[in-house]
């Protein structure tokens, strides 16, 4: 995958754990652990600006482009 999610970089420098992250944006634990781990395959819009209202952060410090 060329697309690597840095979801749980942007957790460490906010001090964020992933249940107190989902419960601010109203996601799933789940899907949140999903994105964290790279194995997402899309993601909405609305999640990546609520992701990125709560870390204080711009889209691109959450995704990556890496050439295989």
């Amino acid at each position: 995958m060329a697309i690597v999610v840095n979801l749980d970089v942007a957790m460490a420098k906010c001090k964020i754990s992933l249940s107190e992250l989902s419960t601010r944006v109203g996601i799933t634990t789940a899907n949140l652990s999903i994105l964290k781990n790279n194995r997402g395959k899309a993601i909405r819009f609305s999640t990546l600006d609520s992701i990125c209202r709560e870390l204080k952060c711009q889209p691109g410090d959450l995704l990556q482009y890496v050439e295989d």
